[in-house]
């Protein structure tokens, strides 16, 4: 609730309370109090023939009364009686001279007995609906009590919106394919004469941090429309009937500020396919969804109003939504290249000091996988650290410690680590990092390091990727999977013992063996036939509890002998590639122990040197008297 919400029903709440009280309070006014003047006193009085007259008044609770008495001097006292017919047959009975009046029982009227309730209930009535209409226009249109119906939605003009293609990087072509919109919303005119109609909705479909939202306020900042933006979630309450009235508030209010652009965020929350799961057909969310079906597409006319939503979850929508007429267009947002990283580091840097070591080609390369949103952390981690240093540029060692830190954890300098988990961490990562170097497809090396990190780490090696590939090859897997290797089999050969660091490379590993086997097709034996099971896949849990493997006993006997198989061999090859490198194996393991963290150059100087040492060694001639 909003705070100046609380505080105004708790002013009128104390309003209330004080009127109560002062009725209260009256109503013990005009009760009888204590009087210094009493029945002795008027007995007194009589005797000493001090009084002239009594004016007698009853209560209504008989016999009851007040008495006023005047005396011959011209003053006047009052007293209470609780009995009237005493004073007036025993008390002034002996006093003939002294006049008496008595008055009949005061009895109010109606209107007059039901007046202070009538009052109190306006009262009441009136700070009821002064406070509605306070909490009404303070929190909005979704603020007024009992308006759970009301849209949620923000709206934002399209003049405030600082947003527009210049700032979205990386998506040149989504940035193509919504720009019809963006000249439809300018000039529709041109569109409707040469009979074409526009897109009613554009679903964009992408990792997290792709930037689907950034390119839909670009959208509205490009074509200077109202900008209607709420999530999926904000549509389903516990009250049936309410999202479905939101939905139907939300369009009204963009037809009466059309045209504009109603965007909205993690649709799969509302719009997930209909008759999944164990419950009903007629549950709050499937009411919500066919309401929205009928607002983009029905007997109704919703001209001028562009419906874009975004999602990573698209396998789940209901078919219904993504029909043509709907959503016409599937723009898929992906994650960026080598060249969109660089672009759109360039566009997070715009507003930060570079020093003159940084390369922004370099950094692109390094951050394959990584998303816009990834990015713009990146480079405002490197500018905190920069700022801890009292600088206002950024350096090279300022990116390479943000990268560590959002890529794999914060290094832990301080920890105090034994010599000999130093040494096994050591070795660990020098057998990896052999096998990124000499493997064709899974180098270079970039960082090896031995400083713990936040995530439990002893230790890492990070490769320098030369470009991002589209499809993963069964050369590249099968190497993917002797690199993780390495750890274990440094340790193995070294101290002839192996601990439980090499437990994520075993799961890795096994991963790639397995999705070779039953997904991709590269085993001889099982063919070119696809084995993966759709538990991880499977959202429904109504569709899980008939589930069921696709495949014999016999099969699965037959992956489980192909993944040993593939595991095997790597394990023997990249065995065999580590015990020829056993002297870099033990040079780079001392180097790390004595510095912690060694990058690129110095890695691959321990083989240039190892090489120009070979070629130094003299050739020895044999004589003709040797050879024979």
């Amino acid at each position: 609730m909003n705070k100046r919400t609380g505080l105004g029903f708790t002013f009128y709440t104390i309003i209330l309370l004080m009127v109560l009280l002062g009725f209260y309070l009256y109503y013990q006014s005009v009760k009888p109090t204590a009087n210094e003047y009493t029945l002795n006193n008027f007995k007194q009085d009589l005797a000493d023939d001090n009084v002239d007259s009594v004016f007698i008044t009853q209560n209504m609770e008989v016999p009851t009364g007040d008495v006023k008495v005047s005396f011959r001097l011209g003053t006047a006292k009052n007293f209470y009686v609780s009995d009237v017919n005493y004073i007036v047959n025993e008390v002034l009975a002996d006093y003939p001279n002294v006049k008496v009046n008595v008055s009949d029982v005061r009895r109010p009227g109606l209107l007059a007995t039901l007046l202070p309730y009538i009052i109190v209930g306006i009262i009441c009535i009136v700070i009821i609906v002064i406070a509605s209409n306070s909490a009404g226009g303070s929190a909005g249109a979704g603020g007024k009590v009992m308006s759970f119906g009301k849209s949620k939605a923000r709206m934002t003009n399209g003049d405030d919106i600082d947003v527009d293609f210049s700032k979205v990087a990386g998506l040149e072509e989504e940035k193509e394919e919504v720009k019809e919109i963006v000249d439809f919303l300018k000039d529709p005119g041109k569109f409707v004469a040469a009979g074409a109609r526009i897109p009613k909705g554009v679903i964009m479909v992408g990792p997290p941090g792709t930037g689907k939202t950034l390119l839909a306020k670009a959208i509205a900042g490009e074509a200077k429309v109202p900008f209607f933006s709420i999530s999926g979630s904000d549509f389903v309450e516990m009250f049936v009937g309410v999202g479905a009235s939101r939905v139907r508030d939300l369009f009204a209010e963009a037809k009466a500020n059309s045209p504009c652009i109603i965007f909205i965020d993690e649709i799969d929350a509302v719009a997930r396919r209909r008759g999944s799961g164990l419950g009903g057909g007629h549950d709050e969310r499937e009411q919500t969804l066919n309401q929205m079906l009928v607002e983009m597409d029905g007997f109704g006319v919703n001209e001028g109003i562009i419906v874009i939503a975004a999602t990573n979850r698209a396998d789940i929508l209901d078919p219904a939504i993504l029909r043509p007429g709907r959503f016409d267009r599937k723009v898929a947002v992906g994650r960026p290249d080598v060249k969109g990283r660089e672009d759109i580091l360039k566009i997070h840097t715009r507003d930060k000091s570079l020093a003159e070591d940084v390369n922004l080609h370099e950094i692109a390369r390094t951050t394959a996988g990584f998303a816009g949103a990834d990015l713009e952390n990146l480079m405002n981690e490197a500018a905190i650290l920069a700022a801890r240093e009292d600088r206002k540029f950024i350096k090279k060692e300022d990116i390479d410690k943000a990268f560590i830190k959002v890529g794999i954890g914060t290094e832990k300098k301080s920890r105090l680590v034994p010599e000999h988990e130093r040494k096994i961490t050591a070795y660990h990562e020098t057998g990896h990092a052999i096998l990124f170097h000499l493997l064709p497809d899974v180098g270079p090396v970039y960082t090896v390091s031995i400083i713990p990190t936040g995530i439990g780490a002893g230790g890492y090696t990070m490769p320098l990727p030369e470009n991002d590939n589209t499809y993963m090859t069964k050369g590249k897997m099968l190497q993917d999977i002797k690199v993780s290797m390495g750890g274990r089999i440094a340790e193995e050969l070294i101290f002839d013992d192996v601990t439980t660091g090499a437990s994520q490379d075993i799961k890795q590993a096994t991963a790639y063996a397995r999705a070779m086997v039953t997904k991709y097709g590269f085993s001889d034996k099982l063919g070119f036939i696809n084995y993966e099971t759709q538990e991880d896949d499977e959202v429904f849990l109504g569709r899980d509890l008939g589930h069921a493997k696709p495949y014999g006993e016999a099969i699965s006997k037959t992956i489980d002998k192909e993944v040993k198989r593939i595991i095997d061999e790597c394990y023997a090859d990249a065995k065999r590639i580590i015990m020829e490198n056993m002297d870099i194996l033990h040079k780079c393991s001392e180097i790390l122990l004595e510095k912690e963290r060694i990058d690129q150059k110095e890695f691959e100087a321990l083989f240039e040197n190892r090489d120009s040492a070979d070629e130094n060694i003299p050739a020895i001639e044999l004589s003709p008297e040797t050879e024979a």
